[in-house]
């Protein structure tokens, strides 16, 4: 069964060649406007731009499957036509965002932000504040997937102990409806969740009110998922600390309160942007070419968004 693959112009020789010889490949124009139809294409593999992707859907004939290299598909999920699946990078970004998260907490736990600036002035800083250290301390995951999963593997030999939240319990994970009791238990909280409708502002003001004093912050997932105006007040109180690589509104723009809030990391959304993502990305698009041209189940499939 040949299978007729739209890929992003511009793709590497070395990410095509790792499709299966059964697939047809197709480039998307790279630049200037699309044709009224591009012909048939039953795989689409869709880059980041999501305008140009839903122009792309409509121009396709028989497509059945829309493979992301992202992890988050909160713009997309709503723009796919009945009878097309949709399949995330689910996997891909593990290693490079669970790093991230690491980074960030052992960052804002030792007060890196001010000893960079001290070197930046070229001073040698008495510290402020003494630091914090990981030994003992409780870490609540609040979206316990594939990322959360790796964020786990990284953190447990500093010796921490972990409480886990996903919106679907199983052994071991509680639902967000046990958050209330959970925060308050908590030095670092971890947001990993998917944006929806449902988790869009999770993070609001109470939330933030039930996390012990001090406690960090730690947003590796999506900007809306956190009331931005209950951050900087708790930030600006003294309440929280906070390390986030992705805000509301994204990009940050210049000047917002929240680059020179107390007790903040910021980092401009590059948890994934690493060189071994495309790699990654595209041995997950191949074995999906290869499930699908031989009727097998496809991976990540999304569902009610993620």
């Amino acid at each position: 069964m040949t299978v007729d693959v739209w890929i992003p112009a511009g793709t590497r020789p070395e990410h095509r060649s790792l499709l299966p010889p059964i697939s047809a490949i197709h480039d998307l124009p790279a630049d200037g406007r699309l044709p009224a139809r591009l012909g048939r294409g039953q795989f689409l593999v869709a880059g980041f731009s999501v305008e140009r992707i839903t122009q792309v859907i409509q121009r396709l004939d028989g497509l059945q499957v829309v493979q992301t290299l992202s992890a988050g598909v909160d713009r997309l999920a709503d723009k796919i036509p009945a009878g097309v699946v949709l399949c995330d990078a689910s996997g891909v970004h593990d290693t490079s965002v669970s790093e991230w998260v690491v980074m960030a907490i052992l960052a804002s736990l030792h007060n890196l932000p001010a000893h960079v600036d001290g070197q930046r002035n070229a001073r040698w800083l008495e510290p402020a504040t003494e630091a914090d250290d990981l030994e003992d301390a409780t870490v609540l995951i609040v979206g316990y997937g594939s990322i959360g999963r790796a964020v786990e593997r990284r953190l447990a030999p500093f010796g921490v102990k972990f409480l886990r939240v996903a919106m679907h319990s199983r052994d071991g994970v509680s639902p967000p409806t046990e958050l209330p009791d959970l925060l308050p238990r908590a030095d670092v909280v971890i947001v990993l969740l998917p944006l929806t409708e449902s988790t869009r502002g999770m993070v609001d003001a109470k939330f933030i009110s039930r996390m012990r004093r001090g406690a960090l912050l730690v947003n590796a997932a999506r900007g809306p998922l956190v009331d931005t105006d209950a951050l900087l007040a708790s930030l600006l109180a003294g309440q929280i600390r906070a390390a986030l690589d992705v805000t509301d509104p994204e990009p940050l723009p210049d000047g917002h309160p929240l680059w020179s809030a107390p007790g903040i990391l910021i980092t401009p959304h590059v948890g994934g942007w690493v060189r071994k993502r495309l790699d990654r990305s595209w041995r997950l698009v191949a074995d999906q070419v290869g499930r699908f041209s031989r009727g097998e189940p496809l991976l990540n499939v999304v569902v009610e968004g993620y």
